[in-house]
């Protein structure tokens, strides 16, 4: 009876965990066209400039939903920024003065490509560094066993 029981534990997990996994793909997915469509509910001067906001926002994270853009997050945060990156471009402001102006505001944490500054040298030049530590531990290593 026990041995049926886990079998049947199985069965039931087995067919459940894609059917859950299922959902929260329609989920994603529908939160991602409703982003899209609350872009095409706002009004912009012309296709290129609303293709430049809708890039703009997919490159900027939502400072609340550290793995998400702005595009894919539904947080208010993200909703009040998506608003304020269409209305500086459509205003005619460049990518560069719409990054510094969340920047300005937020941090660097709205980046999802750090600035190469010296505060952040550690994070760009870290993993060249432990590289080649690890290279050079690796060739000393060969070294000494090869002349024992």
């Amino acid at each position: 009876m026990k041995l049926s029981s886990v079998y049947l534990f199985i069965f039931i997990m087995l067919v459940v965990s894609p059917l859950s996994a299922q959902l929260q793909t329609e989920n994603n997915i529908s939160s991602s066209v409703e982003s899209q469509q609350s872009v095409e509910i706002f009004e912009f001067n012309s296709v290129g400039t609303q293709n430049r906001a809708i890039n703009l926002a997919r490159q900027l994270r939502c400072p609340q939903c550290r793995n998400q853009n702005l595009m894919e997050s539904n947080s208010p945060i993200a909703k009040d920024l998506r608003l304020k990156v269409y209305l500086m471009v459509n205003e005619g402001k460049t990518d560069r003065q719409v990054i510094d102006f969340l920047t300005h505001r937020f941090g660097d944490v709205v980046l999802y490509k750090p600035k190469f500054e010296p505060r952040t040298y550690v994070l760009w030049l870290g993993p060249l560094f432990l590289i080649m530590l690890f290279g050079w531990c690796g060739y000393r290593k060969v070294t000494v066993s090869i002349a024992n």
